[in-house]
């Protein structure tokens, strides 16, 4: 299977080539939209760093294995002095032994090993460049999602707020009823009794909008204590608006499948393990290399170094072996094991990614519907408050009947922000599952 890279992501991977220099964070900014979130989670989360880690911990492979088909060389030296008790010719003091050689040893032929251990390297590279996307992908999707956490603890304050407000104004009007001898003191008691029991899902709404920032900083991977940025909390733009869209079901599974970074990367994963199988085979097979050297030891009749012995050197080595105790044969069922493993591994993903898309698409149409509903049952219920207040001005509706119809209001308009809310992470959540990339990262 071919790699095929999102050009917006390709960019990213290729940087990962080189060291890449952590930039200071940032003090918290003023303002935060989603596609600043966005940006700064593709640099700092933390999930992605690690990715890019992984890849440079297969590039040193590479490196690592690649040294074995280079030629190596090595310089050896070596020096000795005995007791004169044991030196060989008492006469001459000769005592003392040295050699110094420079060797070089290249292989020619290791029963294609060597050739099937780099093009797995390569391959497995390539699978951390698809984990990578993937990751990117998972952890976009996060960002998205507490973005939109953020945003939703922010409306359900406005909610709350907006039904304190209400009850105070109706605690106001059943003051001057009293006041006018309309209503008796039940209904002002009532009144302060709904004010004081609207606060506590505001005090809740707010502490769910605190927390809401810190998981969102969790996943940006925000580090920076100084002072003012651990109390400062920056304006978040955006709302949690409702825009239909339609997937087609069949088209969304055969994109899926085919541009899924983790299906792409499980296919590598495969071509490496049928590569393996080749490389363990080798063992098979004799090797064949190359070696020679420039040397210099000391003289039989004279330990004086301008008296040593010097010369080139160059031959074959080979090995084979005939028989190692069926250790080859036991690796190479291993290698074979494992590629089935890796072919069982990608069909079991295939089938989960066709999963996760028909419950994405399911929960798409889920949260449209729920969106659709809460709007209309929203203005329904404001009508239905306005009506209320009017009647209960007018002496034919009773308190209870405006505070039930206030209550009725809020529950709309909280229903509506969460069917929205919904309904964006489960667009988002889409839209991952079938493999696209994030709209704010397009060119």
């Amino acid at each position: 299977m071919k790699v095929r890279l999102l050009p917006s992501l390709s960019l990213l991977l290729v940087a990962t080539s080189g060291a890449l220099a952590q930039a200071p964070v940032p003090d918290v900014p003023e303002q935060l939209d989603v596609r600043a979130a966005v940006t700064f989670a593709v640099e700092n989360n933390f999930a992605i760093r690690q990715a890019r880690e992984r890849i440079r911990e297969q590039e040193g492979l590479i490196v690592e294995i690649k040294a074995q088909a280079l030629p190596n060389a090595s310089l050896d030296s070596g020096y000795t002095r005995g007791a004169d008790e044991l030196r060989q010719e008492r006469a001459t003091g000769l005592n003392q032994n040295w050699t110094i050689a420079l060797n070089v040893r290249q292989i020619v032929y290791s029963g294609g090993g060597v050739q099937a251990a780099l093009e797995a390297q390569r391959l497995v590279r390539e699978s951390a460049l698809l984990e990578l996307q993937s990751v990117i992908n998972d952890a976009l999707l996060d960002v998205r999602t507490r973005f939109y956490d953020v945003l939703l603890a922010r409306e359900q304050i406005g909610v709350q707020e907006q039904n304190v407000d209400l009850l105070r104004e109706q605690l106001q009007t059943a003051r001057n009823r009293f006041e006018a001898g309309a209503v008796s003191n039940f209904d002002v008691l009532r009144a302060e009794v709904a004010v004081a029991n609207a606060q506590a899902p505001l005090i809740r709404a707010r502490n769910q909008y605190r927390l809401a920032i810190d998981e969102l900083r969790r996943t940006l991977g925000f580090i920076n204590p100084t002072a003012g940025n651990v109390t400062k909390v920056p304006e978040f733009v955006g709302t949690l608006g409702f825009i239909p869209v339609s997937y087609d079901l069949e088209n969304s599974i055969r994109t899926a499948l085919s541009t899924r970074p983790e299906l792409q990367r499980l296919a590598k994963i495969e071509e490496a393990r049928a590569v393996g199988v080749t490389a363990q085979q080798s063992g098979y097979r004799p090797d064949l290399a190359v070696v020679g050297g420039y040397q210099m030891r000391k003289a039989g009749d004279s330990n004086r170094f301008n008296d040593s012995d010097d010369g080139w050197t160059i031959g074959l080595q080979s090995n084979w072996a005939i028989f190692d105790g069926r250790a080859t044969r036991g690796r190479v069922a291993q290698a074979r094991s494992q590629l089935e493993q890796a072919r069982l591994t990608t069909a079991e993903q295939t089938l989960a990614v066709e999963v996760e898309v028909r419950r994405a698409l399911s929960s798409l149409q889920e949260g449209a519907e729920l969106a659709d509903a809460a709007t209309k049952v929203v203005g329904q219920a404001e009508e239905a408050l306005r009506l209320a207040d009017a009647r209960y001005a007018a002496g034919s509706a009773t308190q209870l009947d405006v505070l039930e119809t206030r209550v009725a209001l809020t529950e709309a308009r909280t229903n509506q922000i969460e069917a929205n809310y919904r309904y964006n992470v489960a667009l988002a959540t889409l839209r991952r599952s079938v493999g696209e990339t994030d709209a704010l990262l397009a060119p």
